[in-house]
C-alpha cells in the first residue's frame, strides 16, 4: 500500500522557474538537478515511492528532499555544513602522462 507523504508541495512561481533552471541545466552537479526534479513531480502529485521509480534513486531520499523543500523551501535543497576539516585537494604537480 502506497504511503501518502504529509508534505504537501506547492510552488511560487519563482520556485517553479528555478526549479526548472536546475532540473534542465545539464553543468550542475548531479544532485542539484535530481533534487530539483524530486520537488517538481512532488508538486505534481506523484507519491515518493513514483518519484523514487521515475529517477532511480530511494523513497527515503525523496522522502528527505521532500520535506527539506516542504520546511525551508529553496535553501533547504543546499547541502548542510558537515563537521569536520573540509576536503583539500592537492595542487598538482607535474603532467599526467
Amino acid at each position: 500500500m502506497p504511503r501518502n507523504s504529509p508534505y504537501k508541495i506547492a510552488l511560487t512561481k519563482q520556485e517553479r522557474k528555478e526549479l526548472k533552471r536546475r532540473a534542465n541545466k545539464y553543468t550542475l552537479p548531479y544532485f542539484t538537478v535530481a533534487r530539483a526534479k524530486m520537488i517538481l513531480l512532488a508538486q505534481q502529485g506523484l507519491s515518493n515511492d513514483q518519484i523514487a521509480d521515475r529517477l532511480c534513486t530511494r523513497r527515503e531520499i525523496v522522502s528527505r528532499w521532500r520535506k527539506r523543500f516542504f520546511e525551508k523551501r529553496l535553501a533547504g535543497l543546499e547541502d548542510r555544513q558537515r563537521p569536520g576539516r573540509p576536503r583539500v585537494f592537492p595542487p598538482r604537480t607535474g603532467r599526467a602522462r
